[in-house]
């Protein structure tokens, strides 16, 4: 087991290492789209890319999350991300409930730095392909 210190050092030098081997300015919460965010995520035993739609108001929730719903087809097309998950209703760890589209690679971790590179490679391809979607459909989700 690594101490909280441990643990925060590593998951510090992966994010370092990671911004150096892939340095791209990530949309992320830069959609210009209120309460829709694209994520990085890694953790202990996995890793994810995330859509997520987080905004308070419900009506708009529920307006963001059936507009990705009328495109899962293209989403999850060769071209983007086959392999993505949905969750119309996914709680977080503050209890806040949110909707979300991800991918996930399972059996990495943060800890073990063996599998550092495998998640770099798996979070960008992943991440450029949601990036490519998001701007190709981009005006559909805004509107």
């Amino acid at each position: 087991m690594f101490s909280r210190e441990e643990s925060k050092k590593l998951r510090e030098e992966f994010w370092i290492a990671f911004g150096k081997s892939y340095p791209k300015k990530w949309i992320l919460y830069n959609t210009k789209i209120k309460g829709l965010s694209l994520k990085f995520h890694f953790d202990t035993k996995k890793a994810m890319v995330l859509l997520d739609v987080e905004t308070d108001d419900l009506e708009r929730r529920i307006e963001l999350w059936e507009k990705i719903q009328s495109l899962r087809s293209l989403l999850t097309s060769e071209d983007y991300l086959p392999n993505a998950q949905f969750e119309d209703i996914y709680f977080l760890e503050n209890g806040k409930e949110i909707s979300r589209v991800y991918v996930l690679k399972e059996n990495v971790s943060i800890h073990n730095k063996n599998t550092w590179q495998e998640t770099m490679v798996f979070l960008s391809v992943s991440m450029l392909r949601l990036e490519t979607f998001f701007t190709d459909f981009k005006e559909i989700l805004s509107s």
